[in-house]
């Protein structure tokens, strides 16, 4: 058995992480990696994030932004609890890699209030960009804590409302309850493998307090089952 060690953040690539991933392959990952999502009920935490930033607000139009959108399915859930309440949402995902792009445009062809970006967030393309709520769905722990103290203001001057930051909880039960759940229930390798590799790369409680402190933030954290951290910011 692998020794592992949850201590301080893995610093170990994904290879998902590589722009020139592509094709059917990429494809079969993405299909795996949300039905693990959904199945472990990851979509919850993104969505009752979004109803605690409404809780003061009475808007019946949305624009909700969601980086390193994947393949779009957080997305999708969105926009279909969104029709239950009544609420008129213009969806926008926001991936750097073009390949997955294309393949969530395919994936959600049949929702009209999605769309999709190709942008750096850092770049001039981002300037003009605003929303009222900005969704990262297991995507900050892909970056490195200095990116992530970078970003974290860049986003909360785009988003009117605030943030919803859905992550991993980086912990030995978590790494070895997802090599069991693996070796039932995925097929594919590079899931497996950058599925345990986000767990080490994953937070600790710990990690959003002192982000908040060194930003000055109004900030939420909560955890949900399985293993999940909901860090709502919420926009001055």
């Amino acid at each position: 058995m692998k020794r592992i060690s949850t201590k301080t953040r893995s610093k170990e690539a994904e290879i998902m992480d590589k722009f020139d991933f592509k094709g059917e392959e990429l494809k079969h990952v993405l299909k795996t990696i949300d039905r693990i999502n959904t199945k472990l009920g990851g979509h919850r935490v993104t969505i009752k994030g979004i109803q605690k930033l409404l809780e003061n607000h009475s808007k019946k139009h949305l624009v909700i932004a969601d980086l390193g959108c994947g393949s779009g399915d957080a997305l999708r859930h969105i926009s279909r609890w969104a029709k239950t309440q009544g609420i008129n949402v213009q969806l926008i995902g926001i991936d750097a890699n073009p390949y997955t792009i294309e393949i969530a445009r395919e994936w959600s062809r049949d929702y009209k209030n999605i769309s999709y970006r190709v942008i750096d967030v850092f770049s001039e393309d981002f300037d003009d960009f605003e929303a009222d709520i900005i969704t990262c769905c297991l995507t900050l722990h892909h970056f490195e804590n200095d990116f992530i103290k970078k970003l974290v203001p860049v986003l909360s001057a785009k988003a009117g409302l605030g943030l919803v930051v859905n992550d991993l909880q980086r912990s030995k039960m978590a790494y070895r309850l997802f090599e069991l759940y693996c070796s039932v229930f995925v097929n594919s390798d590079i899931a497996r493998k950058d599925g345990l590799t986000s767990i080490l790369r994953g937070f600790k409680t710990e990690d959003f307090v002192d982000f908040a402190k060194q930003l000055n933030l109004n900030h939420h954290i909560a955890w949900y089952w399985a293993f999940r951290y909901q860090w709502i910011i919420y926009s001055s």
